[in-house]
């Protein structure tokens, strides 16, 4: 269950806001800093997504309107009470320029397969005009092709093991990897999930 005790939480600082630093809960990547105040926390809390708030833009739920929404794992006072650690799973891109970080993601800091996620989430939030020119988004559109491709992709790493084809097999589970991802964003989930089920088995 989420918690934050915000009586804690020093407010006066920071004029009635604290600094929130989010980090996503997978790769450790810091993925925007912002503001929030009681109002805004009392949101986060209550719907398990990041609320903020700003001079300009008043009380907003990130991602309402892009799709870009962030799922709070934990939030994390700091020492002094004036800052939270918000430790999130993004469904996109946490900056306005389309980047992962508002900070920029450089390649030791962000594997490919998060990478590869990152682009099937933003497909799945992209306008629907975009439907027609995108592979990924034609498979979320159409859940029998969807599956089609699941099977054959499944199939078609079968048969390489089978023939003992390092090369085509390498080739085939890359197909699958990305074929099960779109069929798991389809269904609302995404790597983040995954990683937190194997993490469950292995204690």
């Amino acid at each position: 269950m989420l918690t934050l005790d915000l009586s804690a939480l020093d407010f006066s600082k920071g004029n009635g806001l604290v600094t929130v630093v989010v980090q996503d809960d997978a790769t450790d990547v810091v993925l925007m800093v912002a503001h929030a105040d009681h109002e805004a926390l009392e949101r986060t809390l209550a719907t398990g997504e990041m609320h903020f708030r700003s001079r300009t833009r008043g009380l907003w739920h990130k991602g309402a309107t892009s799709g870009n929404t962030q799922h709070v794992v934990s939030l994390m006072p700091d020492c002094d009470g004036d800052a939270v650690l918000a430790r999130v799973r993004p469904a996109g891109p946490a900056c306005h320029t389309g980047a992962t970080s508002c900070f920029g993601i450089t390649e030791k800091q962000h594997d490919v397969l998060h990478e590869l996620d990152t682009v099937i989430a933003q497909r799945a939030a992209a306008p629907s005009e975009v439907e027609n020119t995108s592979y990924t988004r034609r498979l979320l559109a159409n859940r029998n092709l969807r599956l089609k491709k699941l099977g054959e992709e499944a199939a078609e790493l079968v048969l390489a093991c089978a023939d003992d084809d390092r090369t085509r097999g390498v080739e085939e589970a890359a197909d699958l990897v990305y074929h099960t991802l779109v069929a798991l964003r389809a269904l609302g989930a995404g790597l983040a999930d995954v990683e937190d089920a194997l993490s469950r088995r292995q204690r």
